[in-house]
């Protein structure tokens, strides 16, 4: 039987990623062409499911927007139930993603807390957690400095491929990315492992590049926590990308990471696409 304890500090492994990569992984995002992003995603341990969730992305000419949401299910659900939201919006420069704004909320039978971050041009200029978090003196401080060339983790989940070949190979992967949560500062990087298929119950049936994720915490964290300690020593958590129709532009379609109960999974199950036609100015 798993342990309650265990399943919920997998859950966090899976989904701290995933929402900070997921879960991860843009440098220098960018936007060559508009497309839209459905999808659904399933968590599971050792198999069993214990989360689901969904995923939007609209990519337009001049502006783009994030957003997820997902919670517990199953077994998991049976002995602490949770939800979480998040969402980024921003504009569309010169092909680049510049986030404006990120938020994020989760919600337990204990707790709740909301997190906002308003950026400019790579810099948090605000954010702030509710309600505030105590005081911890174990905590790594976050600087001013730690808070500047960064982004956001909805904003970092868009992974951009230059040029105009086929944006499914090993150069892919060979990106990183520092990221700011609102709470924790961190570096991931990515390496290539292998091209590989995927087939959703819906949507997307094709190849994707699954790369290696390193995570490297920075600031704001506990040192002691083993969750951090178990996240840092890992080098075989693995993420495969697919594309987003009309882009250029890669998203997670499953991710996986060892743990001691065996292997956690977020996977999609639906991945729907669609290019949508870029904005023509109208002319006299």
């Amino acid at each position: 039987m798993i342990s309650p304890r265990l399943a919920r500090l997998a859950l966090r492994m899976l989904g701290g990623l995933c929402a900070g990569v997921v879960l991860l992984s843009g440098f220098a995002p960018a936007a060559s062409a508009q497309g839209k992003l459905e999808a659904h995603y399933e968590a599971t341990l050792a198999g069993i499911p214990v989360g689901k969730g969904a995923w939007t992305i609209d990519i337009g000419d001049d502006q783009y927007s994030a957003s997820a949401f997902g919670g517990t299910s199953g077994l998991l659900k049976a002995f602490s139930s949770g939800s979480g939201t998040g969402a980024a919006q921003g504009r569309v420069v010169n092909g680049a993603l510049v986030a404006t704004n990120y938020s994020a909320s989760t919600t337990t039978s204990k707790k709740s807390e909301a997190i906002h971050m308003t950026l400019a041009n790579g810099n948090v200029k605000d954010y702030g957690i509710e309600p505030e978090p105590p005081v911890d003196p174990d905590r790594i401080p976050v600087t001013e400095a730690h808070r500047k060339g960064v982004y956001d983790p909805m904003t970092a989940t868009l992974l951009r491929v230059p040029g105009t070949a086929d944006p499914l190979t090993p150069d892919a992967c060979h990106v990183g990315a520092p990221i700011f949560d609102g709470r924790m500062r961190y570096d991931l990087k990515l390496d290539f492992k292998r091209m590989d298929t995927v087939r959703a119950e819906k949507g997307y049936r094709g190849p994707v590049v699954v790369c290696a994720v390193y995570f490297s915490p920075v600031a704001g964290y506990i040192p002691d926590r083993p969750v951090i300690k178990y996240l840092a020593a890992q080098r075989n958590i693995e993420i495969a990308f697919a594309p987003v129709a009309g882009t250029r532009i890669l998203v997670p379609f499953w991710m996986k990471i060892p743990t001691p109960l065996g292997q956690a999974m977020l996977e999609a199950t639906q991945f729907v696409t669609q290019a949508t036609p870029p904005h023509v100015a109208k002319t006299q």
